[in-house]
């Protein structure tokens, strides 16, 4: 559990970015791109936070593989660009605001070093 634990951890800085992409959507675009900004990286965040509770659900009960892996990823996938389309054409929202708060949750796997234990 010590791993979902660790994990969590840059969930919830994937979290902590996506807030400061969408304040800077926010004060440069105004309100309608932070909205955009939250949604584009929400659309990664949520399936992720899904994956990550469920690989250390699977684990936890002694049935983790590298096939409960590659399937859990590939639905991480699939469920992001379906929420991607979804929120696009039901909101009317900015794509490069979305696409900029997905990038930025992406890229907060690259500081997550900056998180020790």
């Amino acid at each position: 559990m010590r791993q979902v634990a660790k994990v969590l951890k840059v969930v919830f800085l994937q979290f902590a970015v996506l807030l400061l992409a969408a304040l800077i959507a926010g004060v440069l675009g105004g309100g309608h791109e932070a909205i955009s900004a939250i949604l584009g990286g929400a659309s990664y965040l949520f399936p992720n936070l899904f994956f990550v509770l469920s690989l250390g659900y699977v684990s936890k009960h002694g049935r983790a593989s590298a096939a409960t892996f590659f399937a859990g990823e590939l639905l991480k996938v699939m469920a992001t660009v379906l929420m991607l389309v979804v929120v696009q054409r039901m909101m009317g929202l900015s794509w490069l605001a979305m696409l900029g708060g997905l990038f930025a949750v992406l890229q907060a796997n690259f500081f997550a070093f900056l998180l020790k234990s």
